[in-house]
């Protein structure tokens, strides 16, 4: 009768045909789980690890994000009611807005982590001449998410002044803090996630499941869903928003077709 050792490599230990399957690409169910798993706990806590940090920077991580705030009631002294302070509605708002400023914070410290995890997931599934891209794969995605939120802290001013703006001159704003904070936050964010879809695009073509000649016969309905895509999740809703996240979004769109057929060839 064959036994089940029989079927491993000769030398080989227990413990080498794990490794070896992980290399080749080949893993089970429960494997692919239990590396889901592994993966999720160190996101996890470089995230808990990022809210710590955020939570007792928290006085400097509000003064910077109430700068725009205070600036457009400099430039509108008619305006100042709360000397540039916001304004909590219930006694546990205060407390409640940071933990959000944590939580928020700590993804955001969190993503190089949480893009390296998610990297490592995938690419037991990838071939040995696809994984060398793994490093300047998490390098760009790094890149490109502190891109976008740069842009995020960058437009967020503007975009505030023309909420205000729009809302009439018989209209005071008194802002909560926990509103405020989590339209700043949210835009950081989605910015940040946004501005990393061109590596999918990269992949695909390196993966050769949608060559980069398809991306560029898409090129004009391309144009139009990157419009409403920007129109639809930009928080704010404003036109300066819009434009600071359809126009990289456009230039990427080309960017990522040129290095994909760089790193094709």
């Amino acid at each position: 009768m064959t036994s089940a050792t029989d079927d491993r490599l000769d030398g080989e230990v227990p413990g080498d045909r794990s490794r070896r399957d992980r290399e080749t690409g080949t893993m089970s169910l429960f494997e692919h789980l239990a590396e889901l798993r592994n993966r999720l706990i160190v996101s996890l806590v470089a995230i808990v690890a990022g809210m710590v940090v955020v939570w007792f920077l928290y006085d400097s991580v509000i003064h910077f994000m109430l700068t725009p705030y205070r600036d457009y009631l400099v430039h509108h002294a008619s305006k100042d009611i709360t000397k540039g302070n916001l304004v909590t509605t219930g006694p546990l708002e205060g407390f409640t807005t940071r933990l959000k400023v944590s939580g928020y914070g700590g993804v955001v410290l969190a993503a190089p982590v949480i893009v390296w995890e998610l990297w490592r997931f995938i690419t037991p599934g990838l071939h040995k001449h696809e994984k060398r891209y793994i490093v300047p794969f998490v390098a760009a995605a790094v890149v490109l998410f502190a891109s976008g939120v740069t842009t995020a802290v960058l437009v967020f001013p503007k975009a505030l002044d023309w909420l205000i703006s729009v809302s009439g001159s018989g209209i005071v704003p008194l802002f909560s803090p926990s509103r405020y904070f989590t339209l700043y936050m949210a835009m950081a964010l989605i910015f940040g996630a946004v501005f990393m879809y061109p590596l999918v695009l990269v992949f695909l073509q390196l993966v050769e499941v949608v060559p980069s000649r398809k991306w560029r016969q898409w090129r004009r309905p391309a144009i139009v869903v990157i419009c409403l895509v920007a129109a639809v999740i930009t928080p704010s809703s404003d036109p300066f928003s819009f434009l600071a996240m359809a126009v990289p979004m456009l230039v990427l769109y080309e960017v990522s077709i040129v290095v994909g057929r760089l790193l094709g060839k």
